[in-house]
């Protein structure tokens, strides 16, 4: 089946498309990866959805726009895909959706809400969409995250030592081979958030570390962040920007007349400390790294110097590029959907049992399932 996969994650900046070939026989999965496109969202429709992520009170008018302009965003990218990557033959999408809530009180999650509403992406391509992946995770009693990790345990099975899947974006995630999953906190939010407040909106993020390179670490106020009581809880946890945001920042004085550079600098040490510390606790030999946040040299410096004598890898050597693995990951996901397999691992996630994932949405045809497999994947190999 050829699925193309739709993801933005927690930094809001672009859609990510990636297709893939994926074919299921015995107790092997095998995926092809056909390449990824990125279509960022558009300047309105980017700040509409910063100005309405928590703490911020929304209408639900507002709700409702934004569920349709990325709707609408997703399904430009999934036929930007089909076209470009595909010629034209996918069969499925699965689309991640935009996540604008994460619901998470007293170590329980309680619901989760992505936006992108996906009539719209059935609609525009014929094709039909698998999508709100999450939420039946939550009402198994998972915490919805992190949904790549059965992905990450498929993929790295059969590795030697006790390799553990890491992926940083605007928050960061962690999987071990025992199934221990979780995020670990901040990847790249507090930075982002740091970086808009200092700039009054015109920068986004810190290209390349730029700015942190130039500062110091404060010590102060990076003991200060890490007493936040989220990294010493058990796992399975997760978390999010309703947590980590400029008003979390805002409350421990990092922006109380101290240089920009070193509030940079300190931030990129809380997110290298807490994924290193994480990392060290699960006994990792290795470490395969993904997302947005390694293509900061300075994140990624930093981490590798408090890992040392554990190999950071990007996934790109393994078969999944970086940028791409988690709109790879949500393909599979879309993939197992459709033939009636379990998309989780209780293990990682906290839930009762493992479930089937998400809701179908029909193409253009209208949507026959494939024969139900009377087996799950028990591994996955990445080919050229």
């Amino acid at each position: 089946m050829l699925v193309i996969g739709l993801m933005s994650g927690t930094s809001y900046d672009a859609v990510d498309a990636a297709a893939a070939e994926l074919r299921l026989a015995d107790d092997t999965l095998t995926l092809r990866p056909l390449g990824m496109v990125s279509t960022p969202y558009d300047e309105g429709l980017r700040a509409a959805l910063a100005a309405a992520l928590p703490p911020a009170a929304v209408p639900l008018a507002e709700v409702c726009r934004l569920d349709t302009g990325i709707g609408r965003a997703f399904a430009a990218a999934a036929i930007r895909a089909d076209r470009e990557l595909c010629d034209g033959r996918a069969e499925l999408v699965a689309s991640h959706g935009q996540t604008v809530f994460h619901w998470v009180a007293d170590g329980r999650v309680h619901g989760t809400l992505q936006l992108g509403q996906p009539a719209w992406i059935a609609e525009a391509t014929g094709l039909p969409v698998v999508a709100d992946l999450r939420a039946r995770d939550v009402a198994a009693g998972g915490q919805g995250a992190p949904l790549v990790s059965l992905v990450d345990l498929l993929w790295l099975r059969g590795r030697p030592g006790r390799p553990v899947a890491l992926n940083i974006g605007g928050i960061a995630n962690l999987t071990a081979p025992d199934g221990t999953a979780f995020d670990t906190g901040p990847g790249c939010a507090l930075l982002d958030a740091a970086v808009r407040e200092f700039s009054g909106g015109r920068l986004g993020y810190d290209a390349d570390g730029a700015l942190a390179a130039r500062g110091t670490t404060d010590p102060l106020l990076l003991e200060r962040l890490l007493a936040e009581p989220y990294y010493t809880r058990p796992a399975p946890k997760t978390t999010g920007k309703e947590l980590f945001h400029a008003g979390y920042l805002r409350a421990a004085g990092l922006f109380d007349g101290g240089r920009p550079e070193d509030a940079l600098a300190t931030l990129t040490t809380l997110t290298a400390r807490t994924v290193a510390d994480a990392v060290r606790s699960l006994g990792a030999t290795e470490v395969i790294a993904s997302g947005g946040g390694m293509r900061n040299p300075v994140l990624a410096g930093a981490l590798r110097r408090l890992l040392t004598g554990v190999p950071v890898r990007a996934s790109d050597e393994l078969g999944l590029p970086a940028a791409a693995k988690e709109a790879y990951a949500f393909a599979v996901l879309g993939f197992l959907t459709a033939h009636g397999l379990p998309g989780t691992d209780p293990r990682s996630t906290g839930a009762r049992r493992a479930r089937v994932l998400g809701s179908l949405t029909p193409g253009g045809e209208g949507f026959r399932l494939p024969p139900a497999a009377t087996r799950g994947p028990e591994r996955l190999v990445v080919t050229e």
